[in-house]
């Protein structure tokens, strides 16, 4: 597949990814999106400045404007790309993975996220086939202040959670240039400083195993909450008072509290993978739930289509109506201390409240490399799906029966088969595992 992906451009840099790709990117990126003028931000990987000039200068050799706003989260752009004047933005950027990665995420006008489907396919072959003729007048490159604006847009949304103490592991990654100005600075603070080498663990919050040192110190100085973010500051995961780690849809299912106050239309947008403890708590609310397919720029398509007030991922994205149907660690880090602020003035923990919100056992997300992977969704929903009671056949298959669910999927961004699993307890979610699994095989 190549550095150009589902959702965005990725890859090892030096080997899939390097300037002279940016370059070309660059070059053609005005001609994709239309436009004469396009927000580029970066993160603080070590090869971010070398993708950064090759990129503007592709920009600028096209004859289209750069508006630079320099080390930024990836929120920032998406906030950027509406806040000033321009057709388009690109965040220089590989998100959650590690140090040697670095990529590409694109917007259209609106901050409307560019997929494969819908654009990134164009733009590869326009990359791979069509000529390069540097314009006779180049384009110029503006610096601009976004960090400000972006702050003071948030800031409308900040609750009083000063009942809460906290505790924040920003991963070496973006939320550092953020977080103090946004929370304060009176809360314990880890990894809070920019570094592309990532020190003190990989920046991706998914893996369990990078929030250690966050548990332990919620553990050990009585914190209410623990929160981390990934490298670019568009995902957050959530440590309860006890140190436990929370799945990303229980914790959107919380939030469902502070956000069935908000604008639009009561409706939220949940993946295919989504627990269905977050489902029923969130209909019992009084949203009409949602699921749809994984990604970012699937849900944002899906927030926009029902005008929903906000959504949610596995992977720990949300989703916000007031934040452009864009994804934001920060603005989703406000939503749940909203939550849990409120929570703790009635005398409940964080713990406390997930006990009211999970009923089902889950497998979390398995993975398993299977070379055919078609094969195998097909046998599971030839000898799982005639007897179930609702089959969803939009991203891989979801499967369920009165007491269990799973999901199998092909990821879109790495080699591997997905299944995800829920049943009423763990008796019955072993029993279906060890079922599931006679089929999972080449």
């Amino acid at each position: 597949m190549g550095a150009f992906k589902a959702y965005d451009i990725r890859g090892v840099f030096g080997v899939d990814v390097d300037e002279n790709l940016a370059y070309k990117v660059g070059y053609f990126l005005p001609k994709l999106l239309k436009t004469d003028k396009i927000v580029v931000g970066r993160d603080m990987r070590l090869s971010s400045d070398k993708m950064f000039a090759g990129l503007s200068k592709g920009i600028m050799d096209a004859g289209a404007d750069v508006i630079s706003i320099g080390r930024a989260s990836t929120p920032m752009v998406y906030f950027s790309t509406v806040h000033f004047p321009c057709g388009g933005s690109v965040q220089i950027t590989a998100s959650h993975n590690p140090a040697k990665y670095n990529g590409l995420k694109i917007s259209a006008k609106d901050a409307i996220p560019v997929g494969g489907e819908t654009g990134l396919q164009d733009l590869e072959k326009m990359c791979n086939e069509e000529e390069i003729v540097v314009a006779e007048k180049k384009g110029s490159l503006s610096e601009v202040d976004a960090k400000t604006p972006y702050l003071a847009f948030l800031k409308k949304y900040l609750p009083d959670f000063s009942n809460l103490k906290l505790a924040f592991d920003c991963s070496n990654g973006m939320s550092s240039i953020l977080v103090k100005d946004l929370f304060g600075d009176n809360h314990i603070f880890l990894n809070d400083y920019l570094d592309g080498s990532f020190p003190a663990h990989e920046p991706n919050p998914l893996d369990p195993t990078t929030c250690k040192q966050l548990q332990e110190t919620v553990l050990k100085n009585g914190c209410d909450l623990g929160i981390i973010y990934d490298g670019d500051a568009d995902r957050v995961m959530f440590v309860d008072e006890k140190g436990t780690y929370i799945q990303a849809d229980y914790a959107m299912a919380l939030m469902g509290d502070k956000m069935i106050t908000m604008p639009g239309e009561k409706v939220a947008v949940c993946d295919i993978r989504t627990s269905k403890s977050t489902t029923d708590y969130l209909t019992k609310l009084g949203f009409d739930v949602k699921v749809w397919k994984v990604g970012h720029v699937n849900a944002k398509a899906m927030l926009r289509k029902t005008n929903a007030i906000f959504g949610g991922e596995l992977a720990g994205h949300y989703y916000f109506h007031e934040f452009h149907n864009c994804d934001s660690g920060m603005f989703s880090t406000m939503m749940m201390l909203s939550v849990l602020s409120d929570g703790k003035r009635a005398g409940k923990t964080f713990s406390g409240m997930m006990s009211e919100i999970v009923k089902y056992v889950s497998s979390g997300e398995i993975n398993y490399k299977i070379n055919d992977k078609d094969g195998v969704m097909e046998n599971l929903k030839n000898a799982f799906g005639p007897d179930a009671d609702s089959v969803l056949d939009f991203d891989g298959y979801r499967i369920e029966y009165k007491t269990w669910w799973f999901n199998i999927r092909k990821s879109n961004t790495e080699p591997y088969l997905r299944l995800v699993a829920e049943a009423a307890t763990q008796e019955e979610l072993d029993e279906k595992l060890a079922a599931l699994n006679t089929y999972i095989h080449d």
